[in-house]
């Protein structure tokens, strides 16, 4: 973790050694919400003043999202701090992940609910290790073995969300295809919906499976995460190759957690679905034995 200064805003107290138990992105958004006050700006005026909505100010706040570099810039100048959200969000930005979803697995990591949809591919926080390595290498063929396995060691962390027994509260939404799409091999398959099967009977997370004789749903072109937090606004992620963007838009945010529901409304019940998801973990495993 990238050490930060923290100081307090006030000018009474001196340097502040910050919570081990907070996250740094925490810390300066609490700064954040002193300095605007100390201000006296409203979060809806400062985001006139920086071209955002109010409720953006607020997540940055409350620590769902990170202050981006160029927005920490402009607060030193509009709250008169120094130089402080531009030092420290320039090292609390730092991540091992990718630009593009960065700032999703961030908020993931602190959310309460996480509900997604995965069209096609076994969602990241259950993926086994063998089938992640099968997908970063189809992704970067030319990699070396140590980007690669960066990227895996990476997306394995994101897992340990789920060694938490309730939380977050994870609701995952399969397109069958996630199913008959063999990356890796039979083995590879078989293990990899083993897993999920066993977090699912561990009560650890929901899973559905939405079949092919669903027809057309919503989100045909990529997949969707939703994300709520105990006193910050729910987020929205998209993700398409190579490609992720936010959302928080309040009305854009209701309008993705509609097609949610639908989807869970058109897919097979919790238990239907592991029932299939078991079926087909077997037949991968029973011609994986085959000579």
């Amino acid at each position: 973790m990238c050490e930060l200064e923290l100081m307090t805003m006030a000018g009474t107290g001196g340097p502040r050694k910050p919570d081990p138990s907070t996250s740094p992105r925490a810390i300066i958004g609490a700064e954040l919400r002193h300095a605007r006050e100390r201000k006296g700006l409203s979060q809806e005026a400062l985001g006139e003043l920086l071209f955002v909505s109010g409720s953006y100010i607020g997540q940055m706040e409350a620590g769902t999202r990170r202050i981006p570099l160029d927005i920490a810039v402009q607060l030193d100048g509009l709250l008169g701090t120094g130089g402080f959200f531009e030092r420290n969000c320039r090292a609390a930005n730092k991540s091992r992940y990718p630009d593009h979803f960065a700032e999703a697995a961030e908020a993931e990591a602190i959310a309460v609910t996480i509900k997604e949809f995965a069209p096609l591919l076994i969602p990241g926080l259950m993926q086994t290790e063998a089938y992640a390595r099968e997908v970063f290498r189809a992704y970067q063929p030319t990699a070396t073995e140590d980007v690669i396995d960066e990227l895996v060691d990476a997306r394995l962390a994101r897992s340990k969300l789920l060694a938490h027994p309730t939380k977050p509260l994870l609701w995952v939404v399969l397109g069958e295809a996630v199913l008959r799409q063999e990356v890796g091999g039979k083995a590879v398959m078989a293990e990899a919906l083993r897993h999920v099967v066993a977090l699912a009977k561990r009560h650890r997370v929901i899973v559905q499976v939405l079949p092919f004789k669903a027809g057309a749903y919503g989100p045909m072109t990529g997949s969707m995460k939703l994300m709520a937090f105990d006193d910050a606004p729910s987020l929205t992620y998209l993700q398409g190759l190579g490609t992720g963007r936010l959302e928080d838009d309040p009305a854009t945010v209701r309008h993705y957690e509609l097609t949610y529901d639908l989807l869970g409304a058109a897919a097979l019940p919790p238990r239907e679905s592991l029932a299939l998801i078991e079926s087909v973990a077997e037949d991968y495993a029973h011609e994986d034995r085959q000579p």
